[in-house]
């Protein structure tokens, strides 16, 4: 970590009379919108889209005097000081070319909530990474509450930094998840502490490499004042910590499922540690809670709260609220949630799991599974995913528009597996692949739904797959 204490980059900006350009209507744009226009911004949003929507929601900004381009959001409007954009839209788009060009600044609604932030604002608590981000942002919400702290789950959980910065109500802390999109418009953010979870390839295509998709995941380190929270099985999340400007005196604090170092939290016996914010840390350690106290305690969920109670104890959290909070915390629907129990054999849905780093941790918590897999891939191979997971296999089936891709690596890695290949990417497929898949197991199994690839081949959304699981587990039951 550089050894230098960094300036914030976040001085007061004078919005009155600039030219602003925020690109995107939508969840972030039409708050941001709204919050320039107050601020005496001069105010154009461009959007790509035109519809009935669109048209609906630029309808009740021109209310307010705002300009608005539909079906235009690539070319810069003539004057712009500044652009505040929709976290999504790629950086290769032409109206950021034509910014950087200009020497216009780009920032993104996190970028714009960090600056509109008052004087005494709560600290910001932020984790990112490829995998697990929400949950361990509302376990720490849940730890940070126990402690008698008001706070909030905010950021790319759904809850608008903007709305949370502009509200009434006042916090002490704030539980932060950031997307890579987020952090790359973020320049200036700067958490009191934060932590990388697990760094995968994905989202390659906005980012254009893993490099670049790594880098901007590394933001949330920069200018930390007290703890940089690495993964100790990432070696990649404690390089980012190494490459960060902090404050001085910011520490780097490693998580581990293993037995901690000093300067660690860790698992001992069954019992959470913390070896990093104790007296003599050489020779001492504090316990926090039981694994048992981690819901579901699989080996990854045990991780998302380790750096979760990381983040907690940086802020001075006793350990009795670590273990409070994470006996209160419920997990949100389709993360490794246990829908039944038929005939010996566990159903589980971990829907969410949406790509290869995360259905490999799903895969990792049963001994002996029945896989149910696939869907829309992004690109994603799945060797090293099947090759893994090989010896807790006890049968595949297969759904979606990528399954082949699935397929043929279990034809590598694990031959001997029965595989069922559906050849369906209706959404009634899922209630044939419960079936198929309670045929295969036998008692002490689980069958386990982890697609390892995106849900739009077939459902809505993950939560949508999720829901057919389980109402296809239930029709079993019938």
């Amino acid at each position: 970590m550089g050894s230098g204490k960094v300036t914030t980059g976040s001085a007061p900006f004078d919005f009155q009379g600039k030219h602003v350009t925020v690109a995107g209507l939508g969840v972030s744009g039409i708050p941001a919108a709204k919050a320039l226009h107050a601020r005496g911004a001069l105010v154009t949003v461009v959007n790509d889209g035109d519809d009935d929507r669109a048209r609906e929601q630029a309808a009740g900004l021109e209310a307010l005097g705002i300009t608005v381009r539909l079906g235009d959001g690539a070319t810069l409007p003539e004057g712009t000081e500044l652009i505040v954009t929709a976290p999504g839209w790629k950086p290769d788009k032409p109206l950021f070319l034509a910014a950087a060009e200009a020497g216009v600044p780009v920032w993104g609604d996190v970028e714009l909530a960090w600056r509109l932030r008052g004087p005494d604002a709560a600290p910001w608590l932020a984790v990112t990474g490829t995998n697990g981000k929400t949950t361990t942002v509302r376990m720490l919400a849940a730890i940070l509450k126990a402690a008698g702290l008001r706070t909030a789950a905010v950021g790319n959980i759904g809850v608008s930094l903007l709305d949370v910065v502009l509200g009434e109500e006042e916090y002490d802390v704030l539980a932060v998840e950031l997307s890579s999109y987020q952090l790359h418009w973020a320049p200036s953010l700067r958490a009191h502490s934060a932590a990388v979870l697990n760094l995968a390839p994905d989202h390659l295509d906005w980012h254009g490499s893993m490099a670049a998709y790594a880098a901007d995941k590394g933001r949330v380190y920069e200018g930390n004042k007290v703890a940089c929270v690495y993964n100790a099985a990432d070696p990649a999340t404690e390089d980012l910590v190494r490459e960060a400007d902090v404050e001085e005196g910011c520490r780097a604090i490693g998580f581990t499922l293993g037995t901690p170092g000093p300067s660690q939290l860790g698992v001992v016996d069954g019992i959470l540690v913390d070896r990093a914010f104790v007296e003599n840390r050489q020779k001492n350690a504090q316990e926090l809670a039981e694994v048992s106290d981690v819901r579901p305690p699989a080996p990854h969920n045990i991780a998302n709260a380790l750096a979760a109670a990381a983040l907690a104890r940086a802020f001075g959290v006793p350990a009795t609220a670590v273990r409070d909070g994470l006996r209160a915390f419920r997990p949100d629907a389709h993360r490794i949630e246990h829908v039944a129990d038929i005939d010996g054999v566990a159903y589980v849905d971990d829907s969410k799991a949406t790509n290869t780093h995360a259905a490999e941790a799903s895969l990792a918590a049963y001994d002996s599974i029945v896989w149910i897999a696939g869907g829309l891939a992004k690109g994603a191979t799945f060797d090293e995913l099947v090759a893994t997971a090989a010896g807790r296999l006890r049968a595949v089936v297969l759904i979606g528009a990528d399954r082949a891709l699935i397929r043929e690596a279990l034809a590598r890695h694990a031959p001997e597996v029965p595989v069922v290949d559906l050849d369906r990417t209706d959404t009634g497929a899922m209630l044939q692949a419960v079936t198929e898949a309670r045929r295969l197991a036998v008692a002490g199994d689980t069958v386990l739904l982890a697609p390892a690839c995106a849900s739009m081949d077939m459902f809505t959304n993950y939560n949508q797959r999720g829901d057919a699981f389980a109402a296809a587990v239930r029709e079993l039951r019938a």
